[in-house]
């Protein structure tokens, strides 16, 4: 039934998220902030890489909700994150935490961990559907996650919103993406992990929504689908 029916709805464009929807962003994150913590910062703390990595992201939560308001700008999370954080534990050295985001930047998105059954369901897809991403990620690093982990080639499109000019769940983001498509609203459909910026982003607009939810998170929102694993977009495709 759920199958004859998104076949009714002529969808001719999947919109995608990029980070913890297709790119493993924890599992990624993680690695690269553990090996930048015992090159760049161990031999200066008792503190472990599990509890500094820990404390990273307690404030780059932080930060990047704020960064998604407009209240912050990139330069600013990228820089006070680190700092931040290496307060916390005892280090109090400006030009270290610069160099550590520079590290961390150039490494994380040079990862190639991704969500299961990524692939799989991507080459499903491919040939039936017009594929494209939407992300809030800085566009230097989200080209390079998509190139290195064999994303690239799934996709038609790939808007970021410092190319579109605005954060998801804005939704000056989705038109933007629509429009760089060429596609409509009815013929769209966003497939996302965060409840906020994809899910109540694109309803907004009044475009059709997947909720990509591993950890099956309770929650009151209303979805247009919602499944737990991708490759349950083969079955709704």
């Amino acid at each position: 039934m759920i199958t004859k029916f998104i076949n009714r709805l002529n969808i001719k464009h999947i919109f995608f998220d990029l980070d913890r929807t297709l790119w493993d962003f924890e599992t990624n994150s993680n690695q690269t902030l553990k090996e930048v913590f015992q090159l760049q910062i161990a031999s200066q703390t008792d503190v472990s890489a599990e509890e500094f990595t820990r404390i990273y992201h307690k404030h780059n939560n932080r930060l990047w909700s704020e960064y998604r308001k407009g209240a912050i700008k990139k330069e600013v999370l990228r820089w006070k994150r680190f700092h931040l954080t290496l307060n916390e534990i005892g280090i109090k050295n400006e030009t270290l935490a610069q160099q550590v985001d520079e590290e961390y930047i150039f490494q994380s998105p040079l990862k190639t961990n991704l969500l299961p059954f990524t692939l799989d369901t991507l080459q499903y897809l491919k040939g039936r559907y017009s594929l494209h991403i939407i992300t809030n990620g800085f566009s230097e690093v989200q080209f390079v996650k998509i190139n290195r982990s064999g994303l690239e080639p799934f996709f038609s499109h790939v808007v970021t919103s410092e190319e579109a000019g605005f954060q998801k769940p804005a939704p000056q983001v989705f038109n933007y993406a629509l429009a760089k498509a060429g596609a409509t609203i009815k013929q769209s459909i966003m497939v996302g992990d965060d409840l906020e910026t994809d899910i109540l982003g694109a309803r907004s607009i009044g475009m059709k929504q997947v909720f990509f939810n591993p950890t099956k998170l309770a929650h009151n929102q209303p979805t247009t689908w919602e499944i737990a694993e991708l490759r349950e977009l083969v079955k709704l495709f």
